[in-house]
């Protein structure tokens, strides 16, 4: 071939190139640093190409005049075909997403056909190599088998989708999430801060799970989380109240849909065995998700009595001393003595009213009173605290934050009216749940304490809506005059008071 047709194909090719990764540029910022390099690299290599027809040895006068002209071909080569491969693969599909295995595997064959065929052209017989080398190939071809198994599974792994970058997967004894696929391995981040390398070989010999995925769809997924409860608790009650518990409060990481739900697993020694079962929409908080479900179940648990018991195989059961019991009696006590609401209660009132309170546990997200919720019952905040929001607009809005000692819920106490706002724990939260039954004898032994308590309530009420509406102190002292009276009639009604 004459050598300035040779410099002239070669140009030729360089210009095409130079084309695509321009376009390449263009139409993918993100690619420009590496298309730069290979066009520079190009630029390079035929510049060594012109000086080695120019200045270097005729073909055939030497071994070194052809090594630098090859060279410089290969140079240009390995730059056309990255470039080439690169636009066609990463440009031209657009949204859609190519294999990068698939890419790199045809730059190889592209770089080995046009080995091949330089190696005619300068005149070397490949029948002849191919023929005296078959033994050493069949040699290569034992020894690399297990190379060749990878670079075909990860082929395989690619091409059908099996695994992408970015899923979570679980094989064997490892989870975590695919950071990248390549000829021979598989990198997985698992939550714990670890990269594993798993070879390609292996997902076609064994069983891989694809977490949180149906087909090309991303989904949840379901986790579960084990608890017991003493056999005292009939098992149509705890799932009733766990269930409830869980569907109103609001955990991080969790799915809405599908809610979470509870099973009856197993009989076991000294308890019914539970699960729970919920949707983790975020992989990487497994475990701390984990441990948020069990805090808001033993915290359900909790404010309905029901018993995580201890193995019966040695019998401890933890019982309330009289110091305790005197303890936590003071402390109702003075709970309600700080509280504007029952200060017209006289201190016997108060202590019999404290006997009537049932301790209430809540943790971050727990829902304690939803807006529009029927009510009969007030809630005193004791310890932590908790956010009073409006639902009525479809938009949450915060309304205030309450601190212990303070209370909510008492027109539902004293009226029965819905609740008119939401109330949510932030952070571990006591409150003391005080019913309806519980004050009906006092109201019914001293009825002139209905007038006292709408003055209390009435006052409040006003200063809620003078905060909302932006009321003056006269306004809000005319409001308060002018539905007490009402307010009267209505807890009177409630208790039946004549």
């Amino acid at each position: 071939m004459p050598i300035s047709d040779l410099v002239e194909e070669a140009s030729l090719f360089v210009a095409a190139a130079l084309v695509l990764g321009f376009a390449t540029i263009w139409l993918r910022r993100d690619l420009r640093k590496s298309t730069v390099r290979m066009m520079i690299f190009m630029v390079a290599g035929l510049a060594g190409l012109i000086l080695v027809e120019r200045f270097g040895p005729a073909p055939g006068e030497g071994p070194f005049g052809g090594i630098l002209r090859e060279g410089t071909l290969a140079i240009l080569a390995v730059g056309a075909a990255r470039i080439t491969v690169t636009f066609a693969f990463r440009v031209a599909p657009g949204k859609v997403v190519v294999p990068q295995i698939l890419a790199e595997v045809l730059m190889a064959l592209v770089l080995v056909v046009f080995a091949f065929w330089r190696m005619t052209a300068v005149g070397v017989n490949l029948a002849g190599i191919v023929t005296t080398s078959a033994v050493v190939t069949g040699v290569l071809a034992f020894s690399l088998q297990e190379t060749l198994g990878n670079l075909w599974g990860g082929i395989q792994l690619q091409l059908d989708n099996t695994c992408r970058i970015g899923d979570w997967i679980q094989i064997d004894n490892v989870m975590g999430q695919v950071l990248d696929i390549r000829w021979r391995y598989m990198a997985v981040a698992t939550n714990n801060g670890e990269t594993v390398i798993i070879p390609n070989g292996s997902f076609s010999k064994g069983r891989i799970m694809v977490l949180a995925r149906r087909g090309d769809k991303r989904i949840a997924w379901r986790r579960e989380v084990a608890f017991s409860v003493s056999y005292d608790s009939p098992p149509a009650r705890v799932i009733a109240a766990v269930e409830a518990g869980l569907h109103r409060a609001e955990i991080p990481n969790v799915a809405a849909a599908p809610r979470p739900d509870v099973l009856v697993h197993n009989f076991g020694d000294s308890a019914y065995q539970y699960v729970v079962r919920y949707w983790l929409t975020d992989l990487a908080q497994d475990f701390w998700t984990d441990s948020q479900v069990r805090l808001h179940v033993a915290a359900t648990l909790a404010r309905h009595e029901m018993e995580i018991p201890y193995p019966h195989r040695v019998l401890t059961r933890s019982r309330p001393t009289k110091l305790r019991q005197a303890r936590d009696a003071a402390e109702r006590i003075g709970t309600l003595g700080g509280l504007d609401l029952f200060q017209p209660l006289t201190d016997g009132e108060r202590d019999a009213l404290a006997g009537d309170l049932a301790d209430f546990p809540f943790v971050t997200g727990d829902v304690i009173a939803r807006q529009g919720e029927p009510a009969d019952s007030l809630f005193i905040l004791a310890r932590g605290h908790v956010a009073i929001v409006d639902d009525s607009a479809g938009a949450r809005s915060k309304l205030a934050t309450l601190e212990a000692p303070a209370y909510f819920g008492e027109m539902g106490l004293l009226t029965g009216q819905a609740r008119g706002a939401t109330v949510i724990a932030q952070g571990e939260v006591l409150c003391y749940r005080l019913r309806k039954a519980g004050f009906d004898a006092i109201l019914q032994a001293r009825p002139e304490l209905v007038e006292a308590l709408s003055q209390v309530v009435q006052a409040r009420q006003a200063a809620n809506d003078a905060t909302l509406q932006s009321l003056s102190a006269e306004a809000r002292a005319k409001q308060a005059v002018g539905s007490r009276a009402d307010l009267v009639r209505r807890i009177k009604g409630f208790f039946a008071i004549s």
